[in-house]
């Protein structure tokens, strides 16, 4: 056993008696519960071109989706060669059309900027709950079934129904 200061700022301190070793490794385990419920925010890169094709944006898009719902920060590219970088304007254009197929999912955090030959803009995940639409849950079932106290049964399908035929009579011969 030993005496641990446990509160060195009160006044007057606070001091208790207790095994050190167990207190420091139960404080390590409460440290290790906490790391593993948090998670870690990581920049990802998604690299375009001024004249991507839409099947690539596409792709390309659907995985900065993926990114920002995992909670990843998204730094979206565009790389300009040669005489592409006489015309700017088509990558802000394509940069403003990412942003707003994934208003949904995130948001612009840095607007989109030159740096040097590229043109580069920073998305982050919404928060949750902002700017996404409330999930409409199914209505209640509203079948063609009669209520309980109900005396003729329910047809299914399309075909007519047929009138009851009276069964034949067995004729006896003399």
């Amino acid at each position: 056993m030993d005496l641990v200061e446990v509160s060195p700022t009160a006044k007057p301190p606070v001091c208790r008696v207790m095994d050190f070793g167990k207190f420091k490794y139960e404080q390590n385990k409460k440290q290790q519960r906490a790391k593993r419920k948090q998670h870690v925010t990581h920049l990802k890169e998604v690299k375009l071109r001024p004249k991507i094709e839409e099947h690539d944006y596409r792709f390309k898009v659907e995985h900065g989706r993926r990114f920002l719902e995992l909670h990843d920060k998204v730094k979206f590219t565009v790389t300009f060669r040669g005489r592409e970088l006489a015309h700017p304007e088509a990558g802000h254009r394509l940069l403003e059309k990412v942003v707003k197929d994934l208003d949904g999912v995130g948001q612009v955090e840095i607007p989109a900027r030159m740096e040097g030959r590229s043109l580069v803009l920073l998305m982050v995940p919404r928060p949750q709950g902002a700017g996404r639409p409330a999930e409409k849950k199914p209505a209640a079932a509203t079948s063609t079934a009669r209520p309980a106290g109900s005396a003729k049964p329910a047809t299914s399908g399309t075909r007519p129904a047929t009138a009851a035929v009276p069964a034949k009579q067995p004729t006896t011969k003399p």
